[in-house]
């Protein structure tokens, strides 16, 4: 047997007449404005797949239709009863996860009527009359190449809703035909469902050019069946073989090999410097005070000349141990996802797993941020650590929820099925209130309690010692560009490979890879920190505090600058929905990626200051 896959390939043919489009019409039309009956959300998390539901398919098989969309915007997609077809009096939602419903999933009962291992050689779906408004909307669908998906035993199920001609320069050929019959091909292992799929192939299409309204169309589908020797449990490695989106992603181990390669070199060339230049810095300073040098090389050694200031606390210590506290519960929550994901916890064919996962575990890892805060605001002689705390619970929550609102508010307007349903809502805002914010309060007087005072090596004067001038290369500036570049290179490959998973058609199934990527990551930003503190203090500027956290944040930065590089080069999104949706949750990223990794570099800067400082003998 042979399944249509040319749909996707005469895609690409055509790829680039749409990209670059500065409008895209959407579906918005008084069609999308219809109600349907109220969306029931399920209380499980879809970190699991569903139990075998083809085991009682000896009778009728359920197809759920679900979204339609933009091929080329992968979270630009509305409800499939927003176009006018087929759809029963009354539209029955199926019970979604948590998971399904950030995902934008919307399955509803269809009207397709298909009975386990019946073949059926074309039966009449339902005739439809379309006005001009109605054709027009069509139209508008069929040249934005939308597709549809289908859910059948929880596979999806794709096709395009028409098919678009064009060719010639003069004249010029513009013809838009519309699939009104569908071929299901499904194959099956004894009563259990392995794979499926749908054609267009079996009937011509429909051309909707110069047609006189009402104008009736009569919607047909054939349901063949195949048997397939493959187990049930291995029906994920079908899937992947025959996907409906064109595949990209592949297994790289070279690259990922090189840029480990080159990290080790990195993190191996750092610590040798650092301890050979550290072992001249101790024999220097510990040296006797009849053995003293006369003068000191106060441009590479003059770190000893700070030590009454170097641990003198910095300026905004409550949103200083605000980040600290928040990049610590997100490192908690990055290595959590990575090892649920090792231990296959997540069905990648399981519609907003991670997402709902993710969002658990925020909730529950708030307990960190709180006592992480609050901990080190009170070893710092910190006051107001009720403050502290909101600050920390408000820290990531206030900007998400600003950018999710205008995300939201636009999806609603276009009538997306990224709008969340008030009832999603309501939950999400139940978990943060009742778990995450009250976690972040216990956490925070657990650490207010058990903090312990800073115990810094050396006495810090009352008065700050004057900072002198530095050359552009030893700036701010040049510490956030390479601080920032550096961790940036290290996750270069993979992030091209994450950005085809998120804002494009991938299956990300490499966790392994990702979690050494992620390891990688770790320690470049640690190491790079490292020496960076220490060209600074050998330049007797003792501001070190708040430069760690913005000299690795600043990857973040890159991470933006390659995300754009990524949308208007690599992608072909358009169209406002699409736009505001991935600049917006790209900003959001990168500020992850700034607190993650503006935290990692101030405790391993910390740890290597209290190092070189208690090995020093003092005056």
């Amino acid at each position: 047997m042979k399944f249509d896959t040319s749909q996707a390939s005469k895609v690409m043919q055509i790829r680039s007449r749409f990209k670059g489009r500065a409008k895209r019409k959407s579906i918005r039309t008084s069609t999308s404005r219809k109600t349907y009956p109220r969306l029931r959300v399920d209380s499980r998390l879809g970190i699991s797949s569903h139990p075998n539901l083809s085991k009682s398919l000896k009778g009728c098989v359920l197809v759920y239709v679900n979204k339609v969309g933009p091929y080329f915007n992968p979270h630009e997609t509305y409800h499939y009863y927003q176009l006018p077809v087929c759809r029963p009096d009354k539209v029955e939602h199926k019970s979604l996860t948590l998971g399904e419903v950030l995902d934008g999933d919307r399955m509803a009962v269809s009207l397709y009527n298909i009975t386990f291992r019946k073949e059926v050689a074309k039966d009449e779906l339902c005739k439809v009359k379309y006005s001009e408004k109605d054709l027009e909307l069509l139209r508008t669908a069929i040249e934005d190449l939308y597709y549809f998906e289908f859910v059948i035993d929880d596979i999806p199920v794709r096709g395009f809703i028409g098919h678009l001609e064009e060719g010639g320069f003069l004249p010029h050929n513009h013809k838009v035909f519309l699939w009104a019959h569908l071929s299901f091909n499904i194959e099956y292992n004894g009563d259990h469902i392995i794979y499926a799929n749908v054609s267009t192939k079996e009937q011509a299409p429909i051309n909707l050019d110069g047609v006189t309204t009402p104008f009736e169309v009569t919607f047909t589908y054939s349901v063949h069946w195949f048997p397939n020797e493959l187990k049930y449990e291995d029906r994920g490695k079908r899937m992947r073989e025959n996907y409906f989106f064109p595949k990209t992603l592949e297994i790289h181990w070279l690259s990922i090999i090189n840029s480990m390669v080159l990290v080790f070199l990195l993190i191996g060339f750092v610590v040798i410097i650092l301890t050979r230049v550290l072992k001249s810095d101790f024999a220097r300073y510990n040296l006797g005070e009849d053995d003293e040098s006369d003068e000191l090389d106060q441009d590479d050694n003059g770190w000893k000349i700070i030590q009454t200031d170097v641990f003198r606390f910095p300026p905004a210590k409550s949103i200083f141990c605000a980040i600290l506290g928040v990049g610590s519960q997100f490192l908690a929550l990055a290595t959590g996802i990575l090892m649920m994901a090792l231990l296959g916890m997540f069905n990648v064919h399981r519609h907003g797993a991670i997402n709902a996962a993710a969002i658990v575990l925020y909730a529950f890892t708030s307990c960190i941020s709180g006592y992480v805060a609050a901990n080190m605001y009170r070893k710092m002689g910190g006051e107001s650590w009720v403050w502290n705390i909101n600050l920390t619970s408000a820290l990531f929550a206030g900007p998400f929820f600003l950018v999710w609102s205008v995300i939201n508010s636009v999806a609603w307007a276009y009538g997306a099925t990224q709008a969340l349903p008030w009832t999603t809502v309501v939950l999400l805002m139940a978990l943060w209130v009742f778990i995450g914010y009250p976690l972040t309060v216990i956490g925070g007087i657990f650490g207010k309690n058990w903090a312990q005072g800073f115990d810094a090596p050396c006495r810090t004067k009352n008065i700050a010692r004057e900072i002198p001038s530095v050359p552009l290369y030893r700036s701010t500036l040049a510490h956030c560009v390479v601080g920032g570049f550096l961790p940036f290179s290290a996750i270069s490959v993979e992030l091209y490979y994450i950005f085809a998973t998120l804002w494009g058609r991938e299956q990300y199934t490499l966790f392994g890879i990702l979690f050494i990527v992620y390891g990688i990551l770790l320690s470049v930003t640690a190491c790079i920190s490292v020496a960076l503190t220490y060209f600074q203090l050998s330049a007797e500027d003792y501001r070190w505090w708040w430069r760690s956290i913005f000299s690795a944040g600043s990857t973040g930065l890159f991470v933006f600058l390659y995300a754009m590089f990524y949308y208007f080069k690599r992608s072909n999104m358009s169209g406002m929905l699409q736009t505001i949706e991935f600049f917006g949750y790209t900003l959001l990223t990168c500020y992850v990626f700034f607190l993650m990794l503006g935290t990692v570099s101030f405790f391993a800067s910390l740890k290597f200051v209290r190092y070189i400082y208690v090995n020093l003998k003092m005056d």
